[in-house]
């Protein structure tokens, strides 16, 4: 039996496994350290309450550029910003489910 949970962080929602390797918002904290995802949204298809999962941190890195362009047209207005988000790379280690 393959048990999986939906955790919530950095805004967005995550469908994980154990030995599954994601990337996610930052989470602050270096490579080695373990971290632990309280009352998860949803583990093996049951409310995550009183559940937990734990996590590894892999590396802190970077995303890919992306260009933010702005123009109006007819009106001599342009903007180019770029940006680079800060991210985690996390290896789920151990899904806790409560008795």
């Amino acid at each position: 039996m393959s048990s999986y949970a939906v955790i919530e962080t950095g805004g967005r929602q995550y469908f994980v496994k154990p030995q599954q390797i994601i990337k996610v918002e930052k989470i602050k904290g270096e490579a080695g350290e373990k971290i632990v995802f309280d009352n998860p949204l949803l583990v093996d298809g049951q409310s995550g309450k009183n559940m937990s999962v734990e996590a590894e941190i892999l590396s802190q890195s970077r995303g890919k550029k992306i260009i933010v362009f702005k123009k109006k047209r007819r009106k001599g207005y342009k903007r180019k910003q770029g940006h680079r988000q800060d991210l985690t790379e996390l290896m789920i280690t151990k899904i806790n489910r409560g008795n």
